[in-house]
C-alpha cells in the first residue's frame, strides 16, 4: 500500500484535518499515522483510535496493513 492511498483514505474520513503518514519500513505494510481532528474532541483515546481503524478498515481487513501505529489529537 502506498502512503498516498493511506493518506487519501484518512483525508476522506477526516477532511480538513492535519495528517501525517509514514511508511516505517519501506515495505508498504508498516505505517505510522498521526491525525489531529476536531472529530476527536471529547472522545477517549480508544474511541479516537477506533475512528482511525474504521477509516482504514479495508486495508486492515485484507492484510495490506500489517502494523499500524496511531497518534491522535483533538483540535
Amino acid at each position: 500500500m502506498s502512503v498516498e492511498r493511506l493518506r487519501g483514505l484518512l483525508e476522506q474520513a477526516f477532511p480538513g484535518s492535519e495528517l501525517s503518514v509514514a511508511d516505517r519500513t519501506g515495505g508498504g505494510d508498516h505505517f505510522q499515522v498521526a491525525v489531529t481532528s476536531d472529530r476527536f474532541r471529547g472522545l477517549s483515546l480508544l474511541d479516537q483510535h477506533r475512528l482511525v481503524y474504521d477509516a482504514l478498515a479495508e486495508p486492515l481487513a485484507d492484510g495490506t496493513i500489517h502494523e499500524l501505529r496511531i497518534r491522535t489529537k483533538g483540535e
